[in-house]
């Protein structure tokens, strides 16, 4: 949950905003609660408690509330159109009984939730505007950035280009600050990193015909752990591949650290053959050249930041990532819990996820050993996490008519000269007059 403010002016019909403070949401995503929608809105309250202090209680009523809802929800809504609405319901109910002004909850089209992180990430590196060194607002005239997100069901893509968009569904048009913007955007639903692994467990099942013991190469030597076949299927993402066996049949599965194995397998997730554009990324999904530089957050920030920190690798060209992915590989269990005992629960699987953003980037994005460099894989810019929310609530703003001028306005750069201009001469004419005042006291005296 985040809070965010603005003034009550905008700056060319486009709200300046800023965070305020944020929350995490204890327990899952609200889509784990389909079969109890009503715990759904209950796991919003913590949450909700805080932006009560937060917020100043003469404000509440006046504070418009949103709920956006993104890939979770899309599949849920895919899978249960039923649960996803009783969800959405549920959630909007707990809204409702605090004294904000509650517009809605929305479940995100990944092309929104790929443009909005385009969007924050762009705003807070100021490439849209920024404040002058006299406190005017200026448009600085810098190329934008491109976007990648990687959550947990699904992964972005989202750049400014000057090429055709083959596809219509990928190109969307912005004005912001009183600047147009031609942005190519796609999401990858079934590719976010929870999901990437259901889809890898499957395929390491079906490799194996469904045996009680089932080899997995991306998983460390020493580790192994058993599984529920209804752990794995519970989902659109590998539904087609669910095999005739009881879905609780529980399977075994050994980790062998086979570095070039995994890669074999997370390759099986992308389809590379069928491209009915000038050019595609994967599964025939249209992409331009990407140019430019890029900032990568989400799970792609703590992938290379724990290759860095933890493995103690650099990450500056392909090979580095492709390298760092090996070695994890090649790192036993017992070794990768000496070295990180407080990732326990994420250790056994940076080997796969490491692979998969390897390939997705190379393979999928086409970053070269020439663009590659200019990934930025961030967690924040400055002080406030990138990712789609905030860029959400800017989208929002232009929906909320500006209101009277705050005082605090910042004066335009002609009013500042003259002030200047006044202070000196009002300073000159003081002094003289200090001056003369104290030449007659002195002959006077005299």
């Amino acid at each position: 949950m985040f809070i965010y403010k603005w003034p009550a002016d905008k700056e060319n019909d486009t709200g300046v905003v800023s965070e305020h403070s944020m929350c995490d949401v204890e327990g899952p995503g609200i889509s784990s609660y389909s079969s109890n929608p009503l715990a759904a809105g209950t796991s919003l309250e913590h949450c909700l408690s805080q932006a009560l202090r937060d917020v100043p209680k003469e404000k509440h009523a006046g504070t418009p509330l949103y709920l956006g809802a993104t890939a979770g929800m899309r599949l849920l809504n895919i899978a249960d159109p039923q649960a996803s609405d009783a969800v959405l319901r549920a959630v909007a109910a707990t809204l409702k009984t605090h004294p904000f002004d509650f517009r809605g909850a929305k479940i995100l089209s990944g092309e929104e939730e790929g443009v909005f992180g385009w969007v924050t990430a762009n705003y807070l590196l100021e490439n849209f505007i920024k404040r002058g060194w006299l406190g005017e607002w200026i448009q600085p005239q810098k190329k934008t950035l491109g976007a990648m997100d990687f959550g947990g069901a699904s992964t972005q893509i989202t750049f400014e280009t000057r090429d055709t968009i083959e596809n219509p569904r990928n190109e969307v048009m912005l004005k912001l600050y009183g600047q147009a913007y031609k942005v190519y955007t796609h999401s990858f639903l079934c590719y976010g990193r929870d999901q990437v692994l259901k889809r890898l467990l499957s395929k390491f099942l079906q490799a194996e015909r469904y045996q009680e013991t089932v080899s997995h190469s991306c998983w460390p030597m020493g580790y192994n752990k058993s599984l529920l076949l209804s752990s794995i299927y519970d989902s659109p993402c590998t539904e087609k591949e669910r095999p005739s066996l009881a879905l609780n049949t529980t399977v075994t599965l050994v980790g062998t650290g086979n570095g070039n194995l995994c890669t074999l397998h997370v390759s099986k997730l992308f389809d590379f053959t069928n491209c009915s554009f000038s050019h595609c990324s994967f599964d025939g999904v249209f992409q331009p050249k990407v140019s430019g530089n890029f900032i990568a957050f989400s799970a792609f920030f703590y992938t290379v930041d724990f290759i860095q920190t933890v493995m103690g690798r650099p990450v500056h060209l392909p090979s580095d990532l492709k390298d760092a992915a090996e070695t994890i590989c090649a790192t036993s269990w017992s070794e990768l819990l000496l070295k990180a005992p407080k990732l326990e629960k994420r250790l056994p699987d940076y080997c796969a996820i490491s692979t998969f953003v390897y390939l997705l980037t190379t393979k999928g994005y086409s970053f070269n050993n020439h663009s590659f460099p200019n990934i930025a894989f961030q967690k924040k810019a400055g002080e406030t996490s990138i990712g789609w929310a905030l860029g959400y609530m800017l989208n929002l703003t232009n929906m909320i008519p500006a209101e009277k001028p705050s005082s605090h306005k910042s004066m335009l750069y002609n009013y500042w000269v003259i002030l200047i201009l006044l202070f000196v001469v009002t300073t000159l004419t003081s002094l003289v007059t200090a001056i003369c005042l104290l030449r007659h006291s002195k002959s006077s005296i005299i």
